[in-house]
């Protein structure tokens, strides 16, 4: 009986190939769709997973507060000290392991230098947490000695070549000698991080480097990303509900009053480790983090797709109803009960949804490589290879078939087969209204792509030409290798080429994040009296400044000329908006106390986006303390737009003289506040994809309602032709009632397409308004695209010899 079903079923699809051909083009682009959306949430799913403790291991995170209870910062790392005391404090934590990260290092191998980005120090334990295996060496061990490193089968290579890299040393960051004690698998992509160098933690009990008793003492250098495992399925909250009593027992500053409590202005936080990627949004992470909202966009674009695929079959499935009635007709009259009709017209659908599954996969398979080359993301095929998702491939063509042949084969196996026979064939209002329902979701859904892709593109433009409040365009950005006498001598040589237009130094660079505090005071009636809001800061060189443009809204920049500036600071405007200034002139000369140390304000400068446009304009202060004190750990260079690649030769010519131990590397401030947005780059250019393909597959349902309808009036027709009506006037009569649809799909469609991007765009501190023309331009489009879809088969009927028309009815 099955033989028979699919034997009668591959005769159907092949009898009438144009409307198979476009039955398996839209399910195969639909299923492709959703096939490839699912390879990308679960990729995102399955961040650490790998890890065989992860439902058990715990991130310690730390907030800090204003005086008035107001959380200003929240940081994915903790200070050294918290590790081992929570160890102490609470038996139920089985281990701690503890990373810290090296930022960019320079490493030396004989006469080979290399910038690094990938180094961490970590734990001996740091195998017992995440699921590495070790190639070379013992993982319970190679990290147990200082000054012993661990790296990855592709730093080996790049250091050593063809040589055994165990118990080779090189000099790390021109400072140390570092072995090589093991060598330890890269770590999978769908991890929170990435080490190329794991470094000895033990290594940081040296003096000369960090010192025992820094990490013992030292709470505010919160840069420790702390580990805990716990036993299987314990409840963590019973160790975070003694965190405030443990703050008030263990965290005590020099000089605190005794009566101090430092969970006023911090707490303690978990984080389970498997929600860090797509929760953890916070203001330092190891590495970019994905979004949980993202992932449930583009799985509502993936069932919408699908849905809207499934939808086209039944159009185009009852659009040929009247192909097959007098097949029907006859199979009713030699005794086939409708049961066997409906199993008939299943198989058919389960069959066409079997082949499309089968194209879908290869194509899928075929596409990630591009997909990643093209999004820059690191989607792998074998994110399919699970049991359950496997199970899900097998029963899907059994699953869609069902849902969208169930429709058809119920109506047409509901055909009279005497009326049929006669060639009598009307179909009820209410199934024809039930299909332009269908057509109105579909084309609900697609407006609402279009809508979204507009919008996303309009806020990536809009961040990319906002003016920043300073000058990014042809600015080097780089580490700053010099001590203060270097630097100078370096920065005198390299300006006398003309290219080189300034040099500044400071402690960080805008498109990164501030986070650094250190608490303010404002002069008031005598005294210096703390403030409740928090003011960031950076340490600047009077160079800073002028290097990006910035402008002065009241008073000067630092300058050379005058000595006291190492005291003095230079603020933002919001930041003298929030110390109580009502303008800028009036803040100058005011004194104040940054980090215990007090000096004058002695410029405002006008407000600008040190960060992305994520972030509101942040107070902020600039300093320029003394050599001795300073931190300038980056450098950013002002160099001729007309010649760059002359001034970078020269730059790099300069830098070799003075530093030839460390590579000559640098990135363009403009490039690296556009990676700030790839995410939205990557989001918007999906976006387009999805809308370009909704509406294609959409139409193709437009298509075979069209098909159907004009069908069914084609006796109508061809009397309209009788009496004289032009072949435009048959196009228009025949075309509004599927452009009413289109209409009332953007009534629906336009509102919650407003409501969906309000939200969106609430992510963004600054942000375009929606325009009224967007949704206007979304609905045009959907007529435009609806009229010319709804023409061909118009016209196609207009055209036709009216005599035949009337001979067929």
């Amino acid at each position: 009986m099955i033989k028979n079903y699919l034997r009668s079923a591959l005769r159907n699809i092949t009898r009438h190939k144009f409307i198979s051909f476009i039955n398996i083009f839209g399910l195969t682009i639909g299923l492709t769709c959703c096939l490839l959306i699912v390879v990308y949430v679960v990729n995102e799913l399955s961040y650490d997973q790998f890890n065989a403790n992860a439902d058990d291991i715990y991130r310690v995170t730390r907030s800090f507060n204003t005086a008035d209870g107001i959380d200003n910062l929240h940081l994915g790392a903790v200070a050294p000290p918290f590790g081992p005391l929570l160890k102490n404090e609470f038996p139920d934590i089985k281990k701690v392991t503890r990373i810290l990260s090296n930022g960019s290092v320079v490493i030396r191998y004989k006469d080979k230098l290399f910038n690094e980005q990938g180094s961490y120090f970590a734990d001996e334990n740091f195998f017992d947490f995440f699921s590495i295996k070790t190639i070379h060496g013992d993982s319970k061990t190679a990290l147990a000695e200082p000054f012993s490193v661990m790296l990855t089968p592709e730093m080996a290579r790049k250091y050593f070549g063809d040589e055994d890299p165990m118990n080779k040393e090189f000099r790390f960051d021109n400072q140390y000698n570092f072995k090589v004690t093991g060598i330890f698998e890269p770590f999978p992509a769908n991890a929170q991080l990435h080490p190329q160098l794991l470094l000895s933690f033990n290594t940081l009990n040296d003096n000369a480097v960090y010192g025992k008793k820094g990490l013992e003492t030292n709470w505010g250098n919160n840069a420790f990303f702390t580990y805990l495992l716990f036993p299987k399925g314990y409840n963590v909250d019973h160790v975070a509900a003694q965190f405030p009593a443990f703050l008030d027992k263990y965290v005590h500053f020099p000089g605190q009053p005794a009566n101090f409590r430092e969970l006023k202005f911090s707490k303690l936080h978990f984080q389970k480790l498997l929600d860090i990627h797509l929760n953890s949004h916070l203001d330092d992470e190891l590495e970019q983090n994905g979004d949980i909202k993202r992932v449930y966009i583009f799985s509502a674009i993936a069932l919408f797709i699908l849905l809207i695929a499934c939808i086209n079959y039944m159009n185009l499935s009852t659009a040929r109803s009247t192909l097959r009635a007098k097949e029907i007709g006859i199979r009713k009259v030699i005794g086939a009960q409708q049961k066997e009709i409906i199993t008939q017209f299943l198989s058919e659908s389960v069959l066409i949804t079997a082949f499309s599954l089968i194209l879908a996969v290869l194509i899928t398979w075929l596409s990630i490589p591009l997909i990643n080359k093209f999004s820059g993301l690191q989607l792998a095929f074998s994110s399919l290879y699970q049991p359950q998702i496997i199970l899900a491939i097998v029963i899907m063509p059994f699953v869609i078939g069902i849902i969208s042949g169930i429709y058809p084969a119920i109506f047409m196996s509901s055909f009279k087969p005497i009326k049929v026979l006669k060639g009598i064939l009307k179909v009820g209002s209410g199934n024809v209204s039930f299909r332009k329902v269908l057509v109105v979701l579909q084309f609900s859904i697609s407006i609402i792509l279009i809508v979204a892709t507009t919008i996303v593109f309009q806020q990536l433009k809009y961040m990319q030409q906002k003016s920043l409040g300073f000058n990014k365009e042809h600015l080097l950005t780089m580490g700053n290798a010099f001590n203060p006498t270097e630097f100078e001598a370096f920065k005198t040589e390299a300006m006398r080429d003309g290219n080189i237009k300034d040099i500044g130094r400071s402690s960080r660079i805008p498109s990164g994040r501030l986070l650094d505090d250190q608490g303010i005071q404002v002069m008031q009636g005598g005294t210096l009296q703390p403030v409740k809001a928090a003011v960031k800061y950076i340490n600047t060189d009077y160079s800073f400044i002028p290097t990006y443009s910035m402008k002065m809204a009241a008073g000067r920049n630092f300058s050379k000329d005058f000595g006291t500036d190492t005291s003095n600071y230079v603020i933002n405007v919001a930041a003298s908006k929030v110390l109580g200034w009502k303008t800028p002139e009036s803040a100058i000369g005011k004194v104040i106390s940054y980090g215990g140390v007090n000096g004058k304000v002695i410029g405002v400068v006008d407000d600008f986006h040190f960060e992305s446009l994520h972030q509101n304009i942040i107070p902020l202060l600039m300093r320029m303390p003394s050599f001795a004190n300073s931190n300038y750990g980056k450098l950013s260079i002002k160099i001729n737009g007309d010649h760059v690649q002359q001034a970078i030769a020269s730059l790099e010519q300069t830098w070799k003289k003075y530093k030839s131990e460390t590579p000559f590397e640098y990135t363009f401030l403009d490039e690296k506040f556009q990676r700030l947005y790839d995410s939205e780059q990557q989001q918007g250019t999906l976006f387009t994809i999805f809308s370009f393909i909704a509406i294609f597959i959409a139409c193709l349902g437009l298509f075979g309602l069209s098909a159907f309808t004009i069908t069914q009036r084609v006796k109508e027709i061809g009397v309209r032709k009788v009496l004289g009506a032009s072949i435009p006037q048959i196009v228009s009569e025949l075309s509004k009632d599927f452009l009413k649809l289109v209409f009332i799909a953007s009534i629906i469609a336009l509102p919650i397409a407003w409501y969906s991007m309000s939200k969106w765009l609430l992510d963004f501190a600054f942000r375009i308004n929606i325009q009224w023309w967007v949704f206007v331009m979304a609905g045009i489009i959907a007529v435009v695209i609806a009229f010319v879809t709804i023409s061909f088969q118009s016209i196609k009927a207009a055209t036709a010899n009216p005599v035949k028309s009337l001979r067929s009815e």
